[in-house]
Order: structure tokens, then sequence, then C-alpha cells
């Protein structure tokens, strides 16, 4: 389901080159201070958004969770984001969706992060359902292994293989993540649209709901 702004809804902005070149900005205080000013108030927005559609798309309440970075004392972060979850306290111990920016690039994509208990779940049933997973997810959705590092590999150059590497991986090593979506290069023009945007985030999310629900 893909709605339109309305009336009583506001346009979203998008996001431009401005959001991006924060992470070029040298040192924690001055970096998180423009990440604070310019990009934390539309990942706010993107909540207000899209947790409506996501709790009728899952089911169940789904709650925003944007970061704060708040342990950080050194290095700035080199990217933000916005989480979605059953949780109303915290999205890292549950299987969430994600909406964030490196310096790059934007991404939107379903995450199962290493200090979720449903890990080995979700493992299990991906291995047993992979014919269902090739079917569902595209061949340019992107699959990474570590949500820290950008970037990572599509689905069609993972082959059946490589997929059934990173979920054994999943299954086994504590350390391990699963994350699946779409990566927006920082200067496609989709970002400027924010309503455009915002209706890819939708299609994504709806992309990858299977994902989601074979985590439990």
């Amino acid at each position: 389901m893909v709605l339109q702004a309305t009336s009583e809804t506001e346009v979203f902005p998008g996001f431009t080159a401005t959001d991006f070149d924060v992470f070029e900005v040298p040192g924690l205080e001055a970096r998180m201070s423009l990440l604070i000013e310019r990009i934390r108030p539309k990942l706010h927005e993107l909540g207000e958004r899209l947790s409506p559609f996501l709790t009728e798309l899952c089911g169940e309440p789904m709650f925003p969770h944007v970061a704060k970075h708040a342990r950080r004392t050194i290095n700035p972060p080199n990217d933000t984001w916005i989480a979605f979850a059953p949780g109303k306290r915290g999205y890292k111990m549950f299987p969430h969706f994600q909406i964030g920016l490196f310096g790059s690039h934007l991404f939107v994509q379903f995450a199962i992060i290493y200090e979720s208990d449903n890990k080995s779940v979700f493992a299990e049933h991906a291995l047993n359902q992979l014919d269902d997973i090739a079917k569902h997810i595209p061949a340019h959705y992107v699959w990474s292994g570590n949500h820290m590092v950008p970037g990572g590999d599509t689905q069609g150059e993972l082959g059946a293989d490589g997929l059934v590497q990173l979920l054994q991986r999943l299954r086994t090593v504590k350390a391990s993540e699963a994350l699946c979506g779409v990566i927006i290069d920082r200067n496609d023009p989709l970002l400027l649209d924010g309503e455009a945007f915002i209706n890819k985030v939708k299609e994504t999310f709806t992309t990858v709901l299977p994902l989601y629900k074979m985590s439990f």
C-alpha cells in the first residue's frame, strides 16, 4: 500500500548533498552538532510518517528509534539512522527496519544485528526458505553481514551459495548480522523528491517483509 501526502500531511523535504556532507566534518562535537541540526529532524519526521504504515504492514505496533550516538566520546559517527521495531524502549534486540545515511549513500533495509536473540531463528527459517527468498527479494537488493560497514553484495552477486554462507555464519557466529535492502546513491535525484522517496521506502519495506516474518 503506497499513500501520497495529503493536505494534512507535511511534505517530506527529502535529502540533499548538505545532509551527506555532514559526515565529512571532522571532530565529534562539530559533526554531531550538524547531524542534530540537519539530519535528525528528517529522521524524526520519517518516524512519524512511516510508523503507522509499518504498524499496519506488520500487524503489530512498530515504534521509531532515532540513533542518538550517546556512547561516543571521541570518534564521530560515520552514519546515522532511524530504526522501526516492535519494542517501545529499544530496537537492537529485535528484527527491525532501518533508514540511514553514510556519506556516500542512503540505505533502506531489514536488519537483524548481533544483539538479537532471533538471529538463529531467522537463519534457520531463511535457510529452509531459500526459494522463497529468491522469489520475493530482487537481485539488486543488497545483503550485508556488518551494519557498521557501508555497502555489501547484491543478491545477484551472492547467488544461492553466498547467501547460504551468510546465513550459516549468522546461525553460528555471535557477532554476525544480516541486513537486506536497497542502497540509494547520494546523488540520486530520487532523494530530492521527498514524497517519491517515502513511496520507495514503503515499497522496499513491503518487499523485505517476508524476511522480517522469517525472524519469529
